[in-house]
């Protein structure tokens, strides 16, 4: 029930500002977090928590997973995020941008938001190709996959990242995909060597990716990612358009509100 608040002459509702506290926890993390964590951080016992999550995963605005019951944000969350203005005028800004490299490339481009554990995509420019790699603005991917996966950690030290890797390990999607620490760490220092992360199959088979980072919007990591199929997106066209696309995410920063 709403309690008066003297000092400022408002209202606060406890439960609605513990949601807040819990949902800004989990988008916070790097990682999927439990029940005890989050008990823990907002100072409430474990059943009162248990019943906040219960009524976020209700609304969508957190997702749990049935197998180890652990925590991230929710598709709803993303959602409203997604609807603001302000992501919505990113999205608008860089189309024709995206454009541009993909009428240099024909390969499909995607632009996105990086935030633990998924990517979401805020616009997209689709290769001019009967068969093609499409996806729309709205639409999220497991952010571990591939390239992405590879520029979000590549941010962090190789502590937190090892933390990570071996707290939740890495998901094998195809034969392709890279499941030892020690390779995965040696992709990770090559993408902060040459400030572009490669996927070749790894997420999904007989498809290709380069993602590059294209700086931070509001604390959330923003990217550029271009996918095609490997019969086209080869590896001699990956040599020749990873200039151009270094290019286009360097001015994407530039053109783009960050901070």
């Amino acid at each position: 029930m709403p309690v008066n608040n003297t000092k400022t002459g408002g209202y606060h509702a406890p439960a609605v500002e513990k949601a807040f506290r819990l949902l800004r926890f989990v988008a916070n993390s790097n990682e999927a977090v439990r029940l005890s964590d989050l008990a823990g951080h907002l100072g409430i016992s474990k059943s009162t928590t248990h019943g906040l999550i219960a009524a976020l995963v209700s609304t969508g605005a957190l997702s749990q997973n049935p197998l180890d019951k652990k925590i991230t944000l929710g598709p709803a969350t993303v959602e409203l995020a997604l609807k603001n203005q302000i992501y919505l005028q990113l999205g608008v800004r860089a189309q024709p941008m995206l454009d541009e490299l993909r009428d240099l490339i024909n390969e499909t481009i995607f632009f996105g938001l990086l935030h633990p554990w998924r990517a979401m995509i805020m616009a997209t420019s689709e290769a001019h190709k009967p068969i093609k790699i499409s996806s729309p603005p709205g639409s999220s991917i497991i952010l571990m996959a591939g390239a992405l996966g590879k520029v979000y950690l590549s941010q962090m030290d190789d502590d937190e990242i090892g933390r990570i890797v071996r707290k939740n390990g890495l998901p094998q999607f195809t034969m392709a995909s890279i499941i030892d620490e020690q390779i995965f760490m040696k992709e990770i220092t090559g993408v902060r060597q040459s400030g572009y992360a490669l996927d070749k199959g790894e997420y999904m088979s007989g498809v290709n990716a380069i993602a590059v980072g294209s700086g931070n919007h509001y604390g959330l990591q923003l990217a550029l990612w271009v996918v095609g199929f490997a019969e086209s997106l080869h590896s001699e066209k990956i040599e020749k358009v990873i200039e151009p696309i270094m290019a286009m995410a360097a001015k994407l920063r530039k053109a783009l509100p960050t901070n």
